[in-house]
């Protein structure tokens, strides 16, 4: 760990305290959609293991209807305990590393006004790497509790009363690997962010550049409203079939040989649309989530910046 933070130079917890802010705001406000998204990305999937009957969904209304005619309105917040923590954990640790990442290029190369789209790619990537490796087994357990649909249909082994249970028997059944399902598409998901913070990224500097902005002034939040959703639509219909895949190769119910017998095998039984299930309640939940967490984190980190330069001008 040491020599991780010697390599990234300036380690400041500040993005670190944003980043968990912003996770946290968007998931409580947005997380059943990702209830939806989730039961759609498996719905009428032919790769179920056999004699489990899994609900066919017709749309976003209808996954809505079916949760909570069966469970109540607290049916679509199933598993916002396990949201909260991974988006808190994810954000995060990537703004945290992501930060530290650009700090050192900086650092390299003083007389650089803005990093460009090349290195904000890069920063993007190995934040993301880092930041799936770490939070991985949290987005394994949260899956399997979002696809608790009806406890008659499996067995005890794969019926969880809570995150606890789900980690102490995906454990026992799967051992330390199975909190590592769904990695190897992670990987590509990386993709995902590192695009979407490049365009972010570049959108800023352009628009800060054009009106005669200091790279550190704060936009106004209309502005970081636009630049994130914009940013965002672009990267989800450019990667969305990997989060599809991930999602399926961590679902309890899923037989598969791994990501190229899931991939041929979807391809085979739903073909091109089966890549795309589950999109839309995808965009119309990380677009908003999205731009709550870039608004939450710009402005948390412009208040930790303010107040750190009121503190340092009181000491002079």
């Amino acid at each position: 760990m040491t020599a991780l933070f010697g390599r990234y130079g300036i380690i400041k917890y500040e993005p670190l305290l944003a980043g968990i802010a912003g996770g946290v705001v968007s998931t409580t406000i947005l997380h059943p959609l990702d209830t939806i998204r989730t039961r759609l990305a498996v719905s009428g999937s032919p790769l179920i293991a056999a004699g489990i009957r899994r609900p066919s969904y017709g749309g976003l209304v209808d996954v809505l209807t079916t949760i909570t005619r069966s469970h109540g309105v607290q049916g679509v917040y199933r598993g916002i305990t396990l949201g909260v923590l991974a988006a808190g954990c994810t954000w995060g640790s990537y703004f945290f590393f992501y930060d530290a990442r650009k700090a050192q290029m900086h650092r390299d190369d003083p007389t650089r006004a803005s990093l460009g789209a090349v290195n904000h790619m890069m920063a993007a990537t190995e934040s993301g790497l880092i930041t799936l490796f770490l939070t991985n087994p949290i987005y394994v357990i949260k899956t399997r509790l979002c696809l608790q649909f009806g406890a008659q249909d499996f067995s005890e082994e794969k019926r969880y009363s809570g995150i606890i249970d789900a980690l102490v028997k995906t454990y026992r059944n799967d051992g330390i690997k199975g909190f590592y399902k769904g990695l190897l598409p992670g990987f590509f998901g990386v993709s995902h962010t590192a695009i979407q913070l490049m365009m972010y990224e570049e959108m800023k500097s352009t628009y800060k550049e054009h009106y005669n902005m200091s790279l550190d002034s704060r936009m106004s939040t209309m502005t970081y409203l636009s630049f994130t959703a914009l940013s965002k639509l672009i990267a989800v219909i450019t990667t969305y079939p990997y989060r599809l895949m991930r999602t399926r190769m961590q679902d309890q119910h899923h037989e598969h040989n791994g990501l190229i017998d899931m991939v041929t095998r979807t391809w085979r039984y739903e073909g091109i649309r089966g890549f795309y299930k589950g999109m839309l309640p995808t965009l119309l939940r990380v677009t908003p989530a999205t731009a709550i967490t870039f608004v939450v984190y710009e402005n948390v980190s412009h208040y930790f910046i303010e107040n750190s330069v009121a503190s340092k001008n009181k000491t002079q």
